[in-house]
């Protein structure tokens, strides 16, 4: 649940990492950094801190990132915990030059790697699963910083999408032979870039030229642009339906098709498999917008904004500690009473992960008059929690892993509640029923990528704040 960026070949690159990673805030709010490669002694500079990106830049910080190439990234953590030292991007001297490197994703590996590493003599200065491939790259026998990268990554299992820059001023952009998280090229004047989102490349006023393939490595240096497979044999591409469902930005566009576009066909099979007689159909702002709207045209009800969201909130799904995430409910929404007062209200949201927050939103709605409530969630029930960069809980914690539709009802006090179902879901974003090309392992318990036992542990471990 990051965000990463890459720009080379512009005067001001660390200007535009830091627009880049403004625009894609919505993936991380812990944590932001920049390195910049200075193009008079080759070194790499780097500025990180804690906080957003508004916060955490100024103009004699950018200023001091010179430089003609640069990557950054927004962090929510998954795996490592939240502090200073794990906020990327990394820059680490090696034996091969100097290398800073963002990465979107979990390695699944990786405390496996972690200990045979450590077992070898290699010192750790984080707890983040990144810090894994920059050692595998140390000793790595290959002399080319690119070669040496391939040979770390046949190594790792999991999700990532990642950015370096060298020394030698390579940008290189990676991602995992599955797809799982996105990463895109596009170019701004002479300058290419890689982002996680094309929502950036709108704020640069950058083209979208396309995405890095699944299993690719795309080099980026003054040559040009050279690719390189990571794989010889392409596996089946597994990108995370759940990007689609909420996490990305509903203005970019992913796997080939438009987040608000799918978003509203989610809204609009959620229709026709569970219709209600009502009045009025309200979101719950933003991310449910979309899906809101779908539903509202197929059902023939009005649309309306019954709830208003503080917009100097930040996402509750993403807040790390569960007091800021139960406070922030009450802090970020408000019911208009004019909409829903009287009224047979249909709520229309992308997930229910705990229940804690649809809770919340059912009550404020009845509080502000409402006749009926009938919560309409765009998306199938979360049961398993993901091992591949989004941050749902263990699964004790998935309140549809232990419980029926009707007692989830109960416990949220709406007066009915459905979920698109999965064929559903998979005909929105244009998969077969079996759901070919995507990861849905949170709805389905199907994991493309198995977790070693031990692993497994420690993320969840990570998840309950024990590591």
């Amino acid at each position: 649940m990051c965000g990463i960026f890459g720009i080379h070949g512009h005067d001001e690159a660390a200007n535009i990492a830091y627009l880049g990673l403004h625009s894609l805030q919505h993936r991380g709010q812990e944590s932001a950094g920049v390195v910049a490669r200075d193009d008079k002694d080759g070194r790499l500079r780097r500025h990180i801190a804690m906080g957003l990106v508004s916060d955490i830049f100024s103009r004699e910080q950018l200023d001091r990132l010179p430089g003609r190439a640069a990557i950054g990234q927004v962090r929510y953590s998954t795996a490592g915990s939240s502090e200073l030292r794990n906020a990327q991007p990394f820059l680490f001297d090696y034996a091969g030059g100097s290398v800073a490197i963002a990465h979107n994703g979990n390695l699944v590996n990786a405390s496996t790697l972690r200990s045979q590493l450590e077992a070898g003599g290699s010192i750790f200065q984080t707890s983040s699963d990144t810090e894994v491939i920059v050692h595998l790259m140390a000793r790595s026998r290959e002399v080319d910083p690119v070669a040496r990268l391939r040979d770390a990554l046949s190594q790792v299992e999991g999700a990532y999408s990642l950015v370096l820059l060298t020394d030698d001023g390579k940008l290189i952009g990676a991602r995992d032979p599955h797809g799982f998280r996105p990463l895109v090229l596009g170019r701004v004047k002479d300058a290419y870039v890689l982002s996680s989102e094309t929502s950036s490349f709108d704020l640069i006023e950058a083209d979208f030229i396309r995405e890095i393939e699944p299993g690719e490595i795309a080099v980026i240096e003054h040559g040009g642009l050279t690719q390189h497979r990571l794989i010889a044999t392409p596996v089946e591409p597994r990108f995370c339906v759940f990007e689609l469902v909420y996490f990305a930005r509903p203005d970019s566009q992913l796997n080939g098709q438009s987040v608000y576009r799918a978003r509203e066909k989610m809204g609009t099979k959620l229709a026709l498999e569970a219709p209600v007689d009502a009045d009025v159909v309200i979101p719950v702002p933003d991310s449910g917008v979309p899906a809101a709207v779908g539903y509202a045209k197929q059902a023939g009800i009005p649309f309306e904004m019954g709830l208003i969201r503080s917009h100097y909130v930040g996402r509750t799904f993403i807040e790390p500690q569960d007091s800021i995430r139960h406070f922030g409910v009450r802090l970020k929404l408000s019911p208009v009473r004019s909409v829903v007062e009287g009224k047979r209200v249909v709520v229309v949201d992308d997930s229910l992960v705990r229940g804690t927050t649809s809770r919340k939103i059912v009550k404020m709605l009845r509080g502000a008059g409402a006749r009926e409530v009938h919560l309409r969630i765009s998306a199938p029930p979360t049961t398993h929690p993901c091992y591949y960069g989004i941050d749902t809980p263990t699964r004790s914690e998935l309140v549809a892993a232990s419980h029926t539709i009707d007692e989830i009802a109960r416990y949220v006090t709406c007066d009915s509640l459905a979920y698109l179902s999965h064929d559903g879901l998979m005909e929105a974003v244009g998969a077969a029923r079996s759901g070919a090309g995507f990861c849905s392992a949170c709805f389905t318990g199907k994991y493309p990528v198995a977790l070693g036992r031990q692993d497994e542990a420690v993320l969840v471990k990570l998840r309950r704040g024990s590591v």
